[in-house]
């Protein structure tokens, strides 16, 4: 069984319209274009102020560790001071104390 043939349908646009119509592609074109070229400058900006947030992070970083290392020294030094600071108290206490259990046992 065959199927009639259909005859081909005659373009319902005038030439006109068919020109107006490529020129609207032509300039969605355009549009398309400019968009992606945007879009990469964009993204070289963004990649560009990342890399440099990056950079800044880095060095805020190396600058907390450095005063951190700074400050433990400070600390450090500040409790090994205390410490014979601390031994020469307990050496006067003992002798003081020695001294007075020295005078109140010549007392008795």
């Amino acid at each position: 069984m065959q199927t009639p043939s259909k005859e081909p349908e005659s373009s319902s646009m005038t030439d006109e319209e068919e020109e107006e119509m490529q020129h609207d592609i032509s300039k969605l074109q355009d549009q398309v274009k400019q968009l992606s070229l945007t879009q990469k400058e964009t993204e070289s900006k963004m990649d560009g102020l990342k890399k440099g947030a990056e950079a800044k992070m880095d060095c805020l970083k190396k600058e907390v560790e450095a005063k951190m290392d700074d400050l433990k020294t400070y600390l450090k030094t500040d409790m090994d001071k205390l410490k014979i600071n601390m031994n020469k108290l307990l050496q006067e206490m003992g002798t003081k104390g020695e001294r007075v259990l020295k005078e109140t046992h010549d007392e008795n």
